[in-house]
């Protein structure tokens, strides 16, 4: 019982580290956020679901990966939120990540994605 329970906890704390990587975010202070353009927020769901419609005023990270530097506030605090598309999907990770490798500290994960936006009844803005 006690190598079930050292196992249990060890897969617990391995499950809550990885989910920890990045602070969640809530739609609804995404939302505030976008509408006072008090942060960068970073779609990284491809062109073609950019296309269809992201959160407004979301850069789009296919887009600008090779130079994203260039699309980021010189203030390493300044906030970063990116998102895909549900709360499965892990392609936030590589442009959460990539702030990170340029020093950004204050990164944050929309988990819900764009389909979590969407069923809340979100607007979007459709991309060029």
């Amino acid at each position: 019982m006690k190598k079930i329970l050292a196992l249990l906890a060890t897969a617990a704390i391995a499950v809550s580290a990885y989910a920890a990587e990045f602070t969640d975010i809530s739609i609804p202070d995404v939302k505030a956020l976008a509408e006072s353009k008090n942060a960068v927020i970073i779609d990284a769901n491809g062109n073609d679901s950019y296309k269809s419609g992201h959160v407004p005023g979301a850069l789009n990270f296919a887009a600008i990966k090779g130079k994203l530097a260039d699309s980021l506030p010189k203030d390493k605090g300044a906030l970063i939120i990116a998102y895909c598309g549900n709360p499965k999907c892990g392609a936030y990770l590589a442009a959460a990540k990539a702030a990170e490798k340029l020093g950004y500290t204050n990164i944050k994960h929309m988990s819900a994605g764009i389909s979590g936006w969407k069923a809340a009844g979100m607007t979007t803005e459709p991309g060029n």
